[in-house]
């Protein structure tokens, strides 16, 4: 638990760090895929209010908040599909999924506090994790056993620009045979925009236990999210005042009128086992459950959703002893489970009205997989996976006296993924990889907000091929890791907004996602004996030229045109220091190119340069430890949106983010 404020590099070098996508648990350099790091160190050099800069610190990776609270996630451009909220990518906590059966993904309702570690497998894992062309994100926290009965309490607060604070507390306790933690946070901002409040309150317990050949892992959690939605203004209106929310129209009134905002209230229940049968076989199993309330008062309507989600899966992981490190094989199985009520109602004024719609949607999701790893040489590993999926929708509107359900069975392709790493020394190896992925639509894309549904919706479907090189170089002082990669994804699903701004999805032809990606870290000063302080940079760069193909709506041709939503290039900087008198220090560059906002390219979001720094200090007294901390975003006061409105009715593409802002805080640790 100290590790969790320690100021100097003690961790292992990136190239050391073991991973654990795919089941593999090898390290980093050796594994045979595009997988990226978030240590804890990673995640506290911003403002603990988010993930949100610490993610973007990945190549590839692209997080994004229209105001506080409204996060979207994508890798590689799978944003096309996430007008709003997370989807395309498929998360995991503590190794159970914690995107649901829809394909939805509420982030939000997780305090940065609750996550240690972040491993990001780029492009389509389908193989192995199901549904989603984007991704996979395994989000973990840290419960160490202790050989001795140890207790821990830890109290961080923050304060900030345009009404920001926050508290959070932990409390831990551990020894050989059974931890927990207990977290409370809070959060609140009255965000720099109009009608931009945000309020998240939250309570988490989790623990861990050895019995026998059982290692158990549960987690709960309680969390009210509220936050306003000020939606998209023009670039007009940002000019005059970026701080606008969405005004009203001839025909539609304003957001401040209608109260646009989120209330979600979740309680999240999730136990996963590890039973080690013997040295050579594991059985892992998960099973959770989560209820939600969702209400989203919205400028044409007012949405209220009840949510029931199930999901079980098992693992069964064999490798030989006698061949250790040679062969392993797994095979397993998930099915996830969607039950939501969904009512729509006219909005008056931040009040539901007259109901419009009052609908269930069943969702299943199930997929099983099954994963050989060889080594037929010293230098040579070999990965081969597939997995058969399938999503089915049942959909029935209770407006409608005695209507029967609906159903879409979506029958989603065999998804094979091949993958090679060849060792060229002992700190450098290639990789290279072929996988087919594919994504179903998700449950707000088959039932959007205009109430309709749509089951001639398709699963998009597409190849990928890839190779890279990475480790290390210089004795390490040096870290690489490069890749490039070809994505063709067939029936892409995009969005399309009715004459009263309301949402739809098609399936859209083809596009064609060609990509460079690169990550250099330097060690410029190593601690030792003679140096006092570290100091390493860290260049991450994205090249993403994407285009649409084949892509025709109406008499209109978009072929050729960028992918909508997506930067060409993005370039993060980062500068650490540290001493070992507890100061440290850091910097952050983040480059954006110009974004098309529509399938047309006639409108662009502005490229823009992001400045962010923190300062800390850490003081040790008697069995107390206080970590003193400032911070500071956009230091160079630019204008410029950190999630726009894609294909937006009315011009409204802009979500202005905040100008220059900083925070403040302390944490104080008693162990």
């Amino acid at each position: 638990m100290e590790a969790q404020d320690t100021l100097l590099n003690k961790e292992l070098p990136l190239q050391d760090v073991i991973v654990t996508a795919f089941n593999a648990r090898i390290k980093w350099k050796e594994m045979p895929a595009a997988v990226s790091l978030l240590n804890k160190k990673a995640l506290m050099q911003f403002s603990p209010a988010s993930i949100l800069p610490a993610m973007n610190l990945v190549a590839g990776v692209r997080m994004e908040e229209r105001s506080p609270g409204s996060y979207r996630l994508s890798v590689r451009g799978s944003l096309l599909r996430s007008p709003f909220g997370i989807r395309n990518v498929k998360l995991y906590w503590n190794d159970i999924p914690f995107s649901d059966a829809t394909g939805n993904t509420y982030l939000n309702l997780i305090d940065p506090s609750l996550i240690d570690q972040v491993e990001i497998a780029k492009g389509p894992s389908s193989s192995m994790y199901g549904a989603g062309t984007g991704g996979v994100f395994l989000l973990n926290q840290d419960l160490p056993f202790s050989e001795k009965p140890k207790q821990y309490a830890s109290i961080v607060l923050t304060g900030g620009s345009f009404g920001y604070n926050q508290q959070q507390f932990q409390w831990a306790n551990s020894n050989a045979q059974f931890t927990s933690s207990l977290q409370l946070h809070r959060l609140q901002s009255d965000g720099y925009r109009e009608q931009s409040n945000l309020n998240r309150t939250g309570i988490s317990w989790s623990a861990g236990l050895k019995r026998a050949k059982h290692l158990i892992r549960t987690g709960i959690f309680y969390t009210q999210l509220n936050y306003q939605t000020p939606g998209g203004i023009t670039a007009a209106q940002m000019l005059i005042n970026p701080r606008l929310s969405r005004q009203a129209t001839a025909t539609l009134p304003s957001a401040i009128v209608q109260k646009a905002g989120i209330q979600n209230n979740t309680l999240w229940v999730g136990v996963h086992d590890s039973y080690q049968i013997n040295q050579q076989q594991v059985i892992k199993s998960f099973v959770s459950i989560n209820q939600t309330g969702f209400s989203n008062p919205f400028i044409t309507n007012f949405e209220k959703r009840n949510e029931l989600n199930l999901s079980a899966g098992i693992q069964w992981v064999i490798q030989p002893k006698s061949v250790l490190n040679k062969w392993k094989w797994i095979i397993g199985t998930e099915y996830l489970i969607n039950e939501s009520a969904i009512q729509n109602y006219t909005n008056n004024k931040g009040v539901a009205g007259l109901i419009q719609a009052d609908d269930i949607v069943y969702t299943r999701q199930g997929f099983l997989f099954t994963q050989w790893s060889f080594k037929p040489a010293q230098k040579l590993l070999v990965n081969a996976g597939i997995s058969l999926n399938q999503q089915l929708y049942e959909f029935k509107s209770l407006l409608i006296m005695n209507q029967p359900l609906m159903n879409r069975k979506i029958q989603s392709p065999i998804s094979p993924r091949l993958t090679m790493n060849y060792k060229l020394n002992a700190n450098l190896n290639i990789y290279g990889i072929i996988a087919r992925g594919f994504s179903a639509p998700s449950l707000a894309e088959i039932r959007p907000s205009d109430g309709n549904f749509y089951p001639q919706l398709n699963a998009e479907q597409g190849w990928n091929a890839e190779i890279g090189i990475k480790g290390g170089l210089l004795n390490d002082q040096i870290q690489v890791d490069l890749s490039y990669y070809s994505f063709q994804l067939k029936n892409a699903i995009v969005r399309r907004n009715d004459l009263n701004g309301n949402e739809y999805f098609i399936n859209a032809g083809a596009t064609k996602q060609n990509g460079l990606e690169a990550m250099i870290k330097y060690l410029l000063v190593r601690p030792s004996k003679e140096k006092k302080y570290s100091i390493d940079i860290t260049n991450s760069f994205s090249f993403q030229p994407y285009q649409f193909t084949n892509y025709q709506q109406g008499n209109t041709v978009f072929s050729g045109n960028p992918i909508t939503g997506v930067p060409k290039y993005i370039l993060v900087s980062t500068v650490n220091f540290a001493h070992k008198n507890g100061w440290t220090f850091n910097i952050t560059a983040n480059l954006t190119s110009k974004i098309s906002l529509n399938d047309a390219a006639t409108v662009y979001a502005e490229g823009y340069e992001l400045l962010q720094t923190k300062l800390a200090k850490q003081i040790k007294w008697k069995q107390y430890q206080f970590q003193l901390f400032a911070g500071a975003d956009n230091l160079l006061n630019q204008t410029f949106s950190l999630g726009n409105d894609i294909n937006a009715v009315g011009s409204r593409y802009f979500n202005p983010a905040p100008l220059r802002n900083g925070y403040m805080g302390i944490r104080i640790n008693l162990q």
